[in-house]
């Protein structure tokens, strides 16, 4: 009798976590050997290695003429993706101190590298996947992510058949639903010409808390499943090892039922909730700036947050008396956006530990921002709706949308017929325009590899370079002799 009343209590007094805060973060690198150890530095720790790979590089740096939202460059200078991505490292920085500082008080009793991550690295780990997370992300904005995969299911004849009996379904999905995120992925962790594995050699924990879709192209796309990480695609068919490495590793379970589909690591919702946040009031503040909505129209979308606080300094009361002594609109809208975001910190740092437990078991299947209180949810669909009808399809943004389909469809359609048929004399000329950096297979030995070399070189051009290389090709421009 006393068997049966214990069994009925367990389930009651136990929780079983699928994942372990003490396991989801390791030093371990891409491209490291298995017997190889971190040593330890007393200026940066493992994670802020991370951050300086990624500030560091060319491919960050390109993202200083991609564009965000607004075409770029122009009289008045608005956020572009390199911009806006240290703007989200900043926040994401916020976001993991105060989660990692509330980790670390609340299991006090684990050991000191355990409060050594949650207290001084996390923070680091969160800013660094912040400011990579638009890495992979192609020319012209989403729009462009569009135009690789409106180039990949509109193929006819030769290029079609060619490409659809070498491929295998999953390779072929990686072209036809393209995706930024799983791009930066691949950007972050793969050695492309060079002999040493790896990439940029970043940690395990950074990738992992990176990859907000973790599962391949075949099965995502799919929101009919329910569940978050099929929402789109995390890596492609090459990386596909690589992160069931990771996922090994830092103990993230896969999705029962599924090949390649697997819970997200808990890090990856302060990463989206960072870019959530960021984008949400920057666009609107570039709208301001581009004089398409009004002082008063920015006021009436985020002033409603505070309505309910009842600390003094978060106040709606509080914030319209110091509006009030501001006299420059744009300086109004920025002390606004500031404080806003000050407010969302705080609430995603208490709604992810509200959901430990589900972040912790993979069941929490929609973003902190989702998880708001209804009263506030609405005051974000508001904010949706109105982003897609007086930003998203204003009128400039949807000409370099177009601009976006034709320069990278037509860079697409000449490089990849190139690639399929290497002997043809134009083809051997438009291939020298390759870097060495994107290597091709001898004789097109291996169509998937050669696709992918023609997509990373298209996918990592700026704005700017896109454009004049396709008017040269094309003839539009006929280049200079330098």
């Amino acid at each position: 009798m006393l068997l049966q009343q214990l069994f009925l209590i367990l389930p009651v007094m136990v929780h079983i976590y699928i994942m372990n805060w003490a396991l989801l973060y390791t030093a371990r690198r891409t491209g490291d050997r298995e017997e190889k150890q971190a040593v330890y530095d007393p200026v940066r720790n493992s994670f802020q290695r991370d951050y300086d790979r990624i500030i560091f590089s060319s491919a960050f740096r390109r993202l200083q003429n991609k564009t965000q939202v607004f075409p770029l460059p122009g009289a008045i200078f608005v956020h572009n993706r390199l911009t806006h991505s240290l703007e989200v490292a900043s926040v994401g920085r916020s976001l993991g101190k105060s989660v990692g500082e509330r980790i670390a008080v609340k299991y006090g009793d684990e050991g000191a590298a355990f409060k050594e991550f949650y207290r001084h690295e996390l923070a680091f780990v969160i800013a660094s996947a912040c400011l990579a997370h638009d890495i992979g992300n192609p020319p012209f904005g989403h729009s462009g992510e569009d135009a690789i995969r409106a180039f990949f299911n509109g193929m006819d004849g030769d290029t079609r058949s060619i490409i659809h009996d070498a491929l295998t379904e999953n390779q072929l999905k990686d072209f036809e639903l393209f995706e930024g995120n799983s791009n930066a992925f691949r950007v972050l962790a793969h050695s492309f010409n060079e002999t040493e594995p790896g990439g940029y050699k970043l940690t395990y924990t950074t990738l992992a808390s990176l990859v907000k879709y973790p599962c391949a192209s075949i099965e995502g796309f799919n929101k009919k499943t329910g569940l978050i990480a099929t929402k789109k695609s995390g890596f492609f068919d090459s990386e596909a090892g690589l992160y069931q490495q990771i996922a090994a590793t830092l103990e993230l379970p896969i999705k029962e039922g599924y090949r390649h589909v697997y819970a997200r690591h808990p890090f990856v919702y302060l990463t989206e909730a960072a870019d959530d946040i960021c984008y949400r009031v920057i666009d609107l503040e570039d709208a301001h700036r581009l004089h398409i909505i009004s002082l008063e129209t920015f006021m009436d979308m985020f002033l409603p947050f505070f309505d309910h606080e009842q600390e003094l300094h978060n106040s709606r009361g509080y914030i319209e008396k110091k509006l009030a002594a501001i006299n420059d609109d744009n300086q109004k809208v920025q002390y606004i956006r500031a404080r806003w975001i000050g407010l969302m910190i705080d609430k995603m740092s208490e709604l992810f530990m509200e959901h430990e437990q589900e972040l912790l078991n993979g069941t929490l299947e929609q973003d902190l921002l989702k998880c708001l209180p209804a009263h506030l949810h609405v005051l974000i669909d508001r904010i949706n709706a109105f982003s897609v009808k007086k930003v998203y399809n204003y009128k400039s943004v949807v000409e370099i949308e177009i601009a976006g389909y034709n320069v990278i469809g037509g860079l697409l359609k000449e490089f990849v017929h190139a690639v399929l048929h290497p002997r043809l004399s134009k083809s051997g000329k438009i291939l020298k325009l390759m870097p060495e950096q994107f290597p091709l297979t001898p004789g097109g030995a291996d169509v998937y590899r050669d696709l992918q070399s023609v997509v990373d070189f298209i996918s990592g051009m700026t704005d700017l370079y896109a454009i004049d290389i396709y008017r040269k090709i094309t003839g539009i421009t006929i280049p200079e002799i330098r």
